[in-house]
């Protein structure tokens, strides 16, 4: 029999009446576990619990609430292997991807568990005489995270980590794809040490416990990562009721490729940024912008190094390609390779449905030549191992095709020249940039965020998350003259 896993409201497990089945997308027969799944009510009351908690919370030692979140991290970091090889079983990224995700989340808590003591306040003199300011930050009060399944430990924690360190208390609905991750998580932070009330989980249908928490008048922020339609109603939602809502939405990813480049280490690059995670990232460079001289030489390597990737079962060894997260995406990626031949685009290896030892959801990596920026592929976030190939003539032209999108998360340059990384860098239309790196690859100390219809609202990660999690007070005082 397969095991029920509960959400968490008030500080009580609540199985309820519905569960999702969680399987296996490299092994569909390998059922995970039976998830509950939240409603209406359970929006209603978790809301209620949260608010309940909050004075708890804010009123805990600042060493006491850094102790808390420290150990949510140091359990995460020790429990990496454990916990990386059931994200991987139920998302289907290889073994160490997986381990280095929960190894990082981790990191995330450590991080914010330091920054409980950094929170320092300004002062100044007023332009009135006699009276001081005094200006600080203080927490928004009840916080919802929506998370996607593709980095289920990751993502959740950089915002979660922050929301506690900060004051707040939490609601988080992951995403259903991924809920083993989720339970595993919240069941860490349960028994760190918070009051009743302060973190839930809910698990359930976006369009139930997601636009429930969005548009509740109880909910003090929102924080959505995930596509960029979703992202939009979460908006007009929360903005209905004036809630502070942060959002991380799609991308469309560049990677250049100039004439002067290391081609072996471009390569490298575009596998690593292109095909790892299954190509399901954000940061994914799903459109590689290749100056022409270099063009035949880079895609003949390239090709080569796709056809060769090893496509298995998440958690066999030597798998560096695990399956996509659901039926679903595989349709949604077969179809995008239909859609590019039907473009003009040529096929240079791959695209097609494996059937391997295991019944899961696996797909040949693919790579396309012959495109251009007008291919509706080209376009659209895909969320798949597919990579695209533009033939550009010069520094000039490449720059313009990467800036050719809607989109502005990340945005790369492989290069010998320095001019051209440095103009690269002040000249490239997204939020992160990188130099002879893949675009996938971020650290947790820095603000992380885009530009268009990438990102809404503050950054996130680092110091910049304050903006988001915190609310600002400037309290004028006249103390008067000593007696």
């Amino acid at each position: 029999m397969a095991e029920h896993y509960a959400n968490l409201i008030g500080g009580r497990w609540r199985k309820g009446e519905r569960f999702h089945e969680n399987r296996n997308p490299s092994d569909v027969s390998d059922l995970i576990g039976l998830y509950a799944q939240a409603g209406a009510d359970d929006v209603d009351e978790a809301v209620a619990a949260g608010r309940a908690a909050m004075p708890a919370w804010r009123a805990i030692g600042l060493e006491q609430r850094q102790a808390i979140v420290n150990r949510i991290g140091n359990e995460l970091m020790e429990r990496s292997a454990e916990l990386g090889e059931l994200l991987s079983r139920e998302e289907g990224k290889p073994l160490a991807e997986g381990r280095g995700e929960v190894f990082r989340a981790g990191q995330f808590f450590t991080y914010y568990a330091a920054e409980v003591l950094r929170q320092l306040g300004e002062n100044a003199d007023s332009v009135r005489a006699g009276i001081e300011i005094d200006m600080r930050r203080e927490p928004m009060g009840l916080v919802a995270v929506v998370s996607p399944w593709n980095f289920p430990t990751a993502t959740a924690s950089w915002k979660i980590a922050p929301a506690l360190a900060y004051g707040n208390a939490v609601i988080w609905k992951p995403a259903n794809e991924t809920p083993a991750s989720a339970w595993a998580l919240a069941e860490i932070i349960h028994r760190a040490g918070l009051p009743e009330g302060t973190f839930q989980l809910l698990m359930g249908p976006g369009a139930v416990v997601g636009n429930g928490l969005a548009g509740h008048p109880g909910v003090d922020a929102i924080t959505f990562t995930g596509s960029y339609e979703v992202g939009r109603e979460v908006a007009v939602t929360a903005a209905a009721k004036l809630t502070k809502f942060q959002l991380e939405l799609g991308s469309k990813n560049a990677l250049l490729v100039m004439d002067d480049a290391d081609i072996d280490l471009a390569v490298a690059a575009a596998i690593g940024g292109g095909y790892s995670g299954t190509g399901q990232k954000c940061t994914s460079s799903s459109r590689l912008v290749v100056q022409e001289n270099i063009h035949d030489a880079f895609v003949e390597k390239l090709a080569a190094a796709v056809g060769g990737l090893k496509v298995g079962h998440a958690l066999a060894d030597g798998t560096q390609v695990g399956p996509v997260v659901s039926e679903r995406q595989l349709t949604a990626n077969l179809d995008w390779m239909d859609r590019a031949r039907a473009a003009g685009a040529e096929v240079a290896v791959g695209g097609e449905r494996l059937q391997l030892a295991h019944d899961g959801f696996y797909m040949a990596p693919a790579l396309l030549t012959g495109t251009t920026n007008a291919m509706a592929f080209n376009r659209e976030e895909m969320f798949a191992p597919i990579a695209a190939v533009q033939k550009v003539g010069c520094y000039e032209e490449g720059l313009a095709v990467v800036n050719d999108t809607r989109f502005g998360l990340v945005a790369g340059i492989f290069t010998r020249s320095l001019a051209r990384a440095s103009h690269f860098r002040r000249h490239a239309e997204t939020g992160c940039v990188t130099v002879n790196l893949p675009t996938a690859g971020t650290d947790y100390h820095v603000p992380f965020g885009g530009r268009k219809d990438s990102s809404f609202g503050s950054r996130e990660q680092g110091r910049s998350a304050a903006e988001f999690y915190t609310q600002v007070k400037t309290a004028y005082i006249r103390a008067g003259e000593p007696e």
